[in-house]
């Protein structure tokens, strides 16, 4: 308990952020006819994909969800889309890193306010941890990739098996909203729509205890982000010289990274926190970090080899501003 205290006083406040999601997710589903009708939005924005996990069929929906995206198009060779989300994903990896998972992800700013909300148990890590958190590797290699690749209908086209069978984000956003506003849909309803509400509630029950547990363990999203977070534009660094190692940062992270040992760790969501917490701002954040250092570290190298050397007949103290001082025979005369 003292140990939870002691967390929760020094975690710095998230406003600024939680703004920025609710932003983008209001931006991003603002369809608003969308939830008076019932329907979804099939204007032209409909063909781009949003960088978060943002259910299609969410009646507010103004773009697609990139995972839905690849699977329903991963099975056709001759569909050109595949090769735009594809390159979609790469983009937005090689430019942001999981800062996506941070900033732009509404189903991320769900899962933050719930774990906001007190419980009876808040679980920071537990023996197992690591490992279950390759499960959405798993996830995205089998029900992203190889069911909708291989298992296809008579015309090449594969099925989202992991938006019917396993994502939450679709039954939140899109299944229980089009089930109350259309009377029809409701007498469709059958045990995989009951199935999907009970993972929905699962991962809503496991939020309140554990710091986005969808995110950790199960987003297929978050896990092709990753692969980026050592290779995008935008990066953490720390400042060696800057930091004292009081391990403020590791203890501020819900996620359970140490920015220090590892600031490119591929569960770090570039929420920013660490950075707030550093007593010494030894941590750093925005695009090109790396070249920035290693321009740094050449000057300084430069800076030395360029320095000259003090004569060793001359002393500090025989040195002014001017130069050294003449000769006491000239001084003399």
């Amino acid at each position: 308990m003292a140990k939870q205290m002691i967390k929760k006083n020094i975690q710095p406040k998230e406003g600024f952020r939680h703004s920025m999601q609710a932003l983008w997710a209001v931006a991003t589903n603002s369809y608003a006819e969308g939830f008076l009708q019932g329907k979804i939005y099939q204007g032209p924005l409909k063909q781009a994909c949003v960088p978060g996990m943002n259910c299609y069929s969410c009646p507010g929906a103004r773009g697609a969800c990139p995972i839905g995206s690849l699977q329903a198009v991963i099975g056709n060779y001759d569909f050109m889309f595949s090769y735009y989300v594809v390159g979609f994903l790469i983009f937005v990896g090689a430019l942001l890193g999981r800062f996506v998972c941070g900033w732009l992800c509404p189903f991320g700013l769900i899962q933050d306010l719930l774990h906001k909300v007190p419980f009876f148990k808040k679980i920071d890590t537990f023996k197992g941890d690591r490992l279950l958190r390759k499960l959405k590797y798993v996830i995205l290699v089998v029900f992203v990739i190889l069911l909708p690749l291989f298992l296809v209908d008579i015309i090449g086209e594969g099925s989202p098996y992991f938006c019917k069978l396993i994502c939450p984000v679709g039954t939140l956003e899109g299944g229980i909203p089009l089930a109350l506003l259309n009377p029809t849909l409701r007498g469709a309803l059958g045990w995989l729509y009951a199935w999907k509400n009970l993972l929905l509630a699962l991962t809503i029950l496991a939020s309140l205890a554990i710091y986005r547990p969808f995110c950790k363990y199960i987003c297929p999203l978050g896990a092709i982000y990753s692969l980026f977070n050592g290779l995008s534009l935008y990066q953490y660094r720390v400042d060696e010289n800057a930091c004292i190692k009081c391990g403020k940062c590791r203890r501020v992270c819900r996620m359970q990274v140490d920015p220090v040992k590892n600031p490119h760790d591929p569960e770090c969501i570039r929420c920013g926190q660490c950075k707030k917490a550093c007593p010494t701002q030894a941590i750093h954040t925005g695009f090109c970090l790396k070249a920035m250092a290693k321009n740094q570290s050449d000057t300084k190298a430069d800076g030395k080899l360029e320095t000259p050397a003090v004569p060793e007949a001359a002393s500090p103290a025989s040195l002014t501003r001017e130069g050294p001082l003449p000769p006491a025979s000239a001084q003399e005369s």
